[in-house]
């Protein structure tokens, strides 16, 4: 059948060829059912369209010989014949001229015409021809090439264009000379709409049809590439051309979530979205994406700098500032928006959104409900936190934690009563950190727990050894507790396992714990407490006065110490009120009402049978107005810097009041 090239059923057996001149393939009659043109009545060879004349032997109910080779050729010509206008996929043959010589119906279903219309059609009428040779007859004859593929648009007689995969293919005679194309049609319109919708699937965010997160990298590596390629080429450079990003998060969208149920929350998203899309159209407007959860991103190409990009966020937040009706809710909503902005040849796609995303965060740290810019020195900040954070677990394994002492000490005598533990970190890289510098990044990660254990237990064996070497003075050790330590861990069950292993004493150990611990859920605190007091163990809070100073819970719970904040203290290094000048003035009043504050606190906690600690102690006279006062025992530089063991030791040995020397 048609399609098929040189050597395949050239010949026919027991059928002659002539060498006619050139004539259009098919026969009289056969072709009008699928629109060729009229005739001669003359028999041609289906595959190379050569006259047939006579050949056989002749046989006695055939003298001629000519019957048996015309019945193969019509039966032949028939199969040919069915298959091309039976085909399924659309069909045409194509002559010299780029003109249709025959189609069959498929074809010309595809295009909405008949089969007569479309007989002596130019090709470039039907099929699209960009990307097409001006001619493809000869550019098949001279390209050395026999057939070639392409997906082109054809044009549908209703002015829809149907995409099709087109199989064009050069037919030749016996002799190898070009006779006509065959061009095979397949639908691929289907295909298409399947394979654009699974695109926009893959690119868009099914619930508010914005682009994803894998359509706002995609646009921002094109931005960052295509200024890379401008550089590389010597056709421009990249380091005018400029990018930003405007990252933001709906606060507190997860207690909307919580309460109203999902099915809010996600129309409240699709709410968000629409008012985003809207609030940015036209030419230039930035490209708007949702990047997953609550958290959508504006990216801003060749922009023009901070202000542009700080303009774009206020109008973020001015856009959310109106309520959403949801179902009946009315819901306010607002945004913190982080922003960056910066060359594209000092930046890569995923360091500008990972700095947008930190940027982020900051808004919210700051108060939510803002934007805020990136700054470099707030990002470096932030990554030596992280660093820290990740190397806190394996600097414990490694050894590189210690523990200094710093000596608490009694105001009515002035010797040491016991000591405050201090975990210092030796870091490789950093130096000295003080616990301010890492305690806080312990607790978030949860490796305070622990560190904790490890602080704990070093600590009470070192006073244990303090107890053998001075058991007279029964010195204990005070261990600061963090809130986490009673939320993710037995507490209690620690603690008793420390002081099995060290065995020293319960009642030399004490534990500091801040009032914001006190506040866990359940009671679980409270009962920790508890047990560990029925244990022997004394209890402290630190900083008291600093939070939220409850009094209840002095009255509820085991407690045995009040440690009075640093703040409180400052207003002592003034001079006593004796031997003040009698100007009034604020400072003044501020120092006699601390004063007055930490008396009636000093009565308080005596009145409920506590002692009381005071912290940050620089100086005589601060230890003198204090010891006044009737607080028990202090700590500051004016007895002893935190250090090693060895201090308090030294302290104890020689049995000398502690002071400064």
């Amino acid at each position: 059948m048609p399609g098929q090239n040189e050597g395949a059923d050239a010949h026919h057996s027991g059928v002659q060829h002539e060498e006619p001149p050139h004539h259009r393939p098919g026969t009289a009659g056969a072709g009008a059912a699928c629109g060729t043109l009229e005739e001669p009545e003359v028999l041609l060879c289906p595959t190379c369209s050569a006259p047939l004349t006579g050949g056989a032997h002749p046989s006695p109910s055939d003298p001629s010989g000519e019957a048996a080779p015309l019945a193969a050729l019509r039966a032949s010509e028939s199969r040919f014949r069915a298959a091309f206008c039976d085909a399924v996929i659309g069909m045409a043959l194509i002559g010299p001229d780029d003109r249709i010589i025959e189609v069959n119906p498929a074809f010309a279903a595809l295009v909405g015409r008949s089969v007569g219309e479309l007989v002596r059609t130019h090709l470039h009428e039907i099929v699209d021809p960009e990307g097409m040779p001006s001619s493809l007859f000869p550019e098949l004859v001279d390209g050395g090439r026999e057939r070639f593929r392409v997906e082109k648009q054809l044009r549908h007689r209703a002015g829809h264009t149907v995409w099709s995969k087109l199989t064009v293919s050069l037919i030749r005679d016996g002799a190898g000379e070009p006779l006509y194309i065959l061009a095979l049609v397949e639908d691929l319109t289907e295909q298409r709409r399947l394979g654009d919708r699974l695109e926009y699937q893959a690119l868009h965010d099914p619930l508010t049809r914005l682009p994803n997160r894998t359509s706002f990298f995609e646009r921002l590596d094109a931005a960052c590439l295509t200024a890379a390629d401008a550089t590389a080429d010597g056709s421009g450079s990249a380091d005018g051309r400029r990018v930003g990003v405007c990252y933001l998060d709906l606060d507190g969208f997860a207690a909307i979530n919580e309460t109203l149920g999902h099915h809010i929350g996600d129309q409240l998203l699709i709410a968000v979205a629409a008012r985003l899309r809207s609030g940015f159209t036209g030419p230039g407007a930035p490209l708007v994406a949702r990047m997953g959860g609550d958290e959508f991103a504006l990216l801003v190409t060749d922009s023009l700098g901070n202000e542009q990009l700080t303009a774009v966020a206020a109008r973020i937040l001015e856009l959310l500032e109106r309520p959403f009706d949801i179902a009946g809710h009315r819901l306010v909503v607002t945004a913190s928006v982080g922003v960056v902005e910066r060359s594209v040849h000092e930046t890569t796609p995923t360091d500008l959104v990972k700095d947008a995303d930190a940027t982020l965060y900051w808004s919210k740290a700051d108060g939510r409900a803002r934007w805020t810019l990136y700054d470099p020195d707030r990002g470096a900040h932030q990554l030596t936190r992280q660093l820290l954070a990740t190397a806190l677990r394996p600097a414990l394994e490694r050894g590189e934690f210690t523990i200094e002492y710093q000596p608490l000490v009694g105001l009515a005598d002035g010797t040491v009563h016991g000591a405050e533990a201090l975990v210092r970190w030796r870091h490789p890289r950093y130096g000295t950190l003080s616990p301010d510098r890492f305690i806080p990044l312990a607790e978030e990660s949860g490796a305070i727990v622990p560190l904790g254990k490890w602080v704990l237990e070093e600590s009470c064996r070192q006073a244990r050894r303090w107890l053998t070497e001075f058991p007279e003075t029964e010195t204990f050790v005070s261990v600061n507790l963090a809130a986490r330590q009673i939320w993710d861990s037995d507490v209690v069950a620690d603690v008793a396992r420390a002081l099995e292993r060290t065995g020293l004493p319960a009642r030399l150990l004490q534990l500091e714990i801040t009032e914001s611990a006190l506040l866990g859920p359940g009671g679980r605190p409270s009962q920790a407490l508890q047990a560990l007091a029925d244990m022997g163990v004394r209890i402290a809070i630190d900083d008291f006065g600093t939070g939220y100073s409850n009094l209840a819970y002095l009255s509820r719970l085991p407690v045995h110490v009040l440690k009075l904040d640093g703040t409180f203290i400052k207003s002592f290094r003034d001079p006593a009120p004796a031997a003040r000048p009698n100007l009034p003035g604020p400072g003044a009043r501020r120092s006699d009402a601390d004063e007055q504050i930490v008396g009636a606190m000093v009565q308080l906690a005596h009145t409920l049978g506590l002692t009381v600690t005071a912290e940050g102690i620089e100086s005589a006279a601060q230890a003198e107005r204090l010891r006044l006062t009737g607080c028990d025992t202090a700590q500051g530089w004016y007895f002893a810097r935190p250090g090693e063991a060895e201090l308090v030791a030294a302290i104890l040995r020689e049995g000398r009041p502690a002071a400064a020397s």
